[in-house]
């Protein structure tokens, strides 16, 4: 194998790592912002259920109450 077949492979190889590479930091681009919207539906939530709480109301605060029949 000469040394300019030996230049060819290496740029070859290097042009398909180079597309990996930009494939893969797109992915990672994705998923963060996948994280970030994960994220922030969980801390919507979580507000929710504190609002839920310091009001009382939903099932959370039947559920100590007596029923009327009693």
């Amino acid at each position: 194998m000469s040394t300019e077949d030996r230049f060819i492979d290496i740029e070859i190889k290097l042009a398909h790592q180079e597309d990996l590479v930009e494939a893969l930091n797109l992915r990672v681009y994705e998923q963060q912002k996948q994280i970030d919207k994960l994220e922030s539906m969980c801390a919507a939530l979580v507000q929710h259920m504190r609002d839920q709480a310091q009001s009382g109301g939903g099932a959370g605060g039947a559920a100590h109450e007596r029923p009327p029949h009693y």
